[in-house]
C-alpha cells in the first residue's frame, strides 16, 4: 500500500511537471510531519507561491492521498492556487463554494470563480457557468446566456453541456426552439454515455421528433440507459416493445449490443 501511496505522489510531481524540482527550504506548516519525503517537496513547493503544486497538494487533500482527508485544506489550496490564475484551480474552487464544501456556501462566489475560468476556456466551468444563469443562481437569471456558455462547453466536448444544449433547444429556451437541433446535441452527449441524454434521444425516435420515427432506435437508447440503471428508460422500453415485431426487438438488442461493444461511438 505504502508504494501505490508513492506512486500517486510521485504521479501527481510528473503530472504537473514538478519531478526534479529545485525545492527552497522553508516551513510548510500544513504537512511538515508527513513521512513522505515528495509530500514535504511538494508542501515546499506550494508555500513558495507554485499553483501547479498548489493544486496537487489541494488534490491530495480533497482525495486523502498520502494526507488526511481534509475538504478546508483542499479548498484553502486550491483557492490560492485560483488567485494565481489557475483556471482548473477557479473551477474547482468554484464548485466547492457552490457544494459548501471546505468554504461556506456561496452561489455568487461560485459564479464569481467559474466565470474567470470560463473566461480562460474552462469547458466544465463554462458549463456549470451556463447552469447558473440558466437555474438564476448567484446572478440573474438568463437562458440566452446560459444557452451561451452551454455552447462554448458543448464545442469541447463536454457532455453534459451538450445536454443541457440540447434542453435548451429542446424547450426553446435562449435559442430558437429545434427539435433537429436538439437531437443532435443529445446524440453527442448520448455517445459519451450520458444516461439522461440517451434517454431522451430515445424518447425522440419513439415520437418522431427531430430525427426520424424509428421503434428500434427508441429501444436501442432506452435499453442502453436501462443497462446503465435507469428505471424511466427500463418502461420506455417495455413500451416500445408492445409495439415492436419480435425480429425488431432483435435487431434493436444487436444494435444495442454493437454500441457497447464501440462504447457508444458512431451508434
Amino acid at each position: 500500500m505504502s508504494q501505490l501511496k508513492m506512486n500517486f505522489v510521485m504521479g501527481m510531481l510528473v503530472l504537473f511537471g514538478l519531478a526534479g524540482t529545485a525545492f527552497a527550504d522553508t516551513d510548510a506548516s500544513d504537512c511538515a510531519n508527513a513521512s513522505n519525503e515528495d509530500v514535504k517537496h511538494l508542501c515546499i513547493l506550494a508555500d513558495n507561491g507554485n499553483d501547479k503544486a498548489q493544486v496537487a497538494l489541494a488534490i491530495m487533500y480533497d482525495e486523502g492521498h498520502d494526507l488526511p482527508q481534509s475538504d478546508t485544506k483542499a479548498a484553502k489550496w486550491f483557492k490560492r492556487a485560483a488567485e494565481q490564475g489557475n483556471a482548473d484551480a477557479q473551477y474547482i474552487i468554484g464548485v466547492m463554494y457552490a457544494e459548501g464544501r471546505g468554504v461556506p456556501q456561496s452561489d455568487v462566489e461560485a459564479v464569481k470563480w467559474y466565470k474567470l475560468a470560463a473566461a480562460k476556456g474552462q469547458a466544465y466551468a463554462q458549463s456549470n457557468l451556463g447552469f447558473m444563469y440558466a437555474d438564476g443562481r448567484g446572478i440573474r437569471q438568463s437562458d440566452i446566456e446560459a444557452a451561451k456558455w452551454f455552447r462554448m462547453a458543448a464545442d469541447q466536448g463536454d457532455s453534459y453541456a451538450q445536454y443541457n444544449l440540447g434542453v435548451m433547444y429542446d424547450e426553446g429556451r435562449g435559442v430558437p426552439q429545434s427539435y433537429t437541433e436538439a437531437a443532435k446535441w443529445f446524440i453527442l452527449a448520448a455517445e459519451q454515455g450520458d444516461i439522461d441524454a440517451q434517454l431522451n434521444l430515445a424518447i425522440m425516435y419513439s415520437e418522431g421528433r427531430g430525427v426520424p420515427q424509428s421503434d428500434i432506435y427508441a429501444h436501442m437508447w432506452f435499453n442502453l440507459a436501462a443497462a446503465q440503471g435507469d428505471s424511466e428508460a427500463r418502461e420506455g422500453r417495455e413500451q416500445v416493445a408492445q409495439k415492436m415485431t419480435q425480429a425488431q426487438i432483435v435487431e434493436a438488442q444487436n444494435l444495442a449490443s454493437e454500441c457497447l461493444a464501440k462504447e457508444y461511438t458512431g451508434c
